[in-house]
């Protein structure tokens, strides 16, 4: 296995960001052929990286910054009382975590979930391959957090165990059911899995203030964002 130093990166051409308007974004990205195993990958974490499919990349914008890397530290995380009565209202559903999902369960669900939330995105028109491409398990390490209400599957929150936490990669769930926020559950329950297993933190991803749908992430605090190469405490 190799310690990174050999690895190869490169970069995309500019192109439209998915964020911010009237913005160019340029992406940094692992060598796809690369061997990467879960320790290496959760290094990357630390750096910034997050993992789609089985590209790893952060962004490299030349004049933009906008993308800031945020983490939760698990241990100093409370429950707020809204947290609560999210956690309370779902308390008829129940988790199962796997690493082998029933894909065709799974993308019917994901397929539903893009096409009534996401039509405007890069993931619209919902295809199974790409669906089973963006949320695979290339390293051995991604888990499948079901949500289920009796036997029907109504969420999922695709988490990576790393050496040092989680990393929430993606969520998908029923639009029906909008009243109950199974986003904010997924986050809250992956917050809670972290502490079980005496892990550090839950990555989120990227925080862009500047972008509406990506702000959600600083309701959960502490959390710390990752600037100039350093995890910093929000103010």
């Amino acid at each position: 296995m190799s310690d990174g130093s050999d690895i190869k990166l490169y970069t995309t051409t500019p192109h439209a960001c998915s964020y911010l308007d009237n913005k160019e974004a340029t992406t940094l990205f692992i060598d796809p052929k690369a061997e990467i195993d879960a320790d290496f990958y959760s290094g990357l974490a630390g750096h910034g990286f997050r993992r789609s499919g089985n590209h790893v990349y952060r962004p490299h914008c030349e004049d933009c910054n906008a993308c800031i890397s945020v983490r939760i530290p698990v241990k100093e995380f409370a429950f707020s009382r809204s947290q609560k009565r999210c956690i309370k209202r779902n308390s008829d559903l129940t988790f199962n975590v796997t690493q082998t999902p029933d894909t065709d369960e799974h993308f019917e669900l994901y397929k539903d979930y893009i096409n009534q939330r996401h039509s405007d995105g890069d993931m619209y028109p919902p295809e199974k391959p790409q669906y089973l491409e963006f949320l695979n398990n290339p390293f051995g390490c991604t888990h499948y957090i079901e949500m289920r209400l009796e036997n029907e599957l109504i969420g999922c929150a695709v988490s990576d165990q790393l050496s040092n936490g989680l990393s929430a990669i993606y969520t998908y769930f029923n639009p029906t059911y909008e009243s109950r926020s199974l986003g904010k559950l997924a986050i809250l329950h992956q917050i809670q899995r972290t502490k079980d297993l005496s892990l550090p933190y839950l990555y989120l991803g990227y925080w862009i203030k500047e972008c509406q749908k990506m702000r959600y992430k600083s309701e959960y605090r502490p959390l710390e964002l990752l600037v100039n190469n350093r995890w910093l405490k929000a103010k």
